[in-house]
């Protein structure tokens, strides 16, 4: 392959199609994972450069299957973007055990699981970006198992820049803000008027964007350890 390789978890919508788009248009190849089978359907569109791959991240056994068919396609991975996350939230006193555990299970241990299965195909060079929330960062109520999520994210994330810097692969966390993907849809017009009202720009974010600083990211080959806010200022402003 002449460019870089790509692999991209939760890839078959949201921040994770746009950054395989993005990767696919600049002349790189991507293997999208993703649980459904609409990723196949997202990579087929993307064409030759694009290769569909159901993974869930919670499950060693399907990444290590799915990072084999990556390396059997395209020889080596250049990229691993951790995007695959899972929102469930509610009071502390009412959330269940078992829905605290598959947001952790999916959002930090999902990350782990896939630095290990990539690494050993992650040459000189590589980066491994992690995809964050601003609740990783500022507390929000009714948030407790997506911000220990995240939060625990950032942690891993600055743990891996330092132990990989020796491998000379980088590792950074992107945070986007509020953005309008799948899963802000479902947070009612006067929510989201009143987070819009907190963020200076004024306006929600666009996957695209996202996507945008995050192939940056993957391109700047002296940041590693950084924490890189993509939130029209909202982090600033609480």
């Amino acid at each position: 392959m002449a460019g870089r390789i790509w692999v991209v978890t939760g890839a078959s919508r949201g921040f994770g199609l746009a950054t395989a788009r993005r990767a696919v248009a600049a002349g790189d190849a991507v293997a999208l994972f993703a649980r459904g089978p609409q990723v196949l359907a997202a990579a087929a569109e993307l064409g030759e450069a694009a290769l569909g791959v159901q993974v869930d991240v919670t499950d060693a056994a399907s990444i290590s299957a799915g990072i084999a068919a990556t390396v059997q396609r395209f020889g080596r991975i250049d990229v691993l973007v951790n995007n695959a996350g899972l929102h469930r939230g509610g009071p502390v006193d009412r959330i269940s055990f078992e829905d605290w555990a598959a947001v952790l299970d999916t959002n930090l241990s999902g990350p782990f699981r896939m630095v290990r299965a990539a690494l050993p195909h992650l040459p000189a060079g590589g980066a491994i970006i992690n995809v964050g929330a601003v609740v990783g960062e500022r507390g929000f109520p009714g948030d407790a198992p997506y911000g220990a999520s995240k939060s625990g994210l950032a942690g891993l994330t600055r743990v891996l820049a330092v132990e990989l810097a020796r491998r000379a692969i980088r590792v950074n966390l992107v945070v986007p803000g509020f953005v309008l993907t799948e899963m802000t849809s479902a947070v009612s017009e006067r929510a989201r008027e009143r987070i819009v009202a907190k963020i200076p720009l004024r306006r929600m974010g666009t996957a695209e964007e996202i996507a945008q600083v995050i192939h940056w990211v993957a391109s700047s080959g002296y940041m590693t350890g950084a924490v890189v806010p993509v939130d029209g200022g909202l982090s600033c402003a609480l």
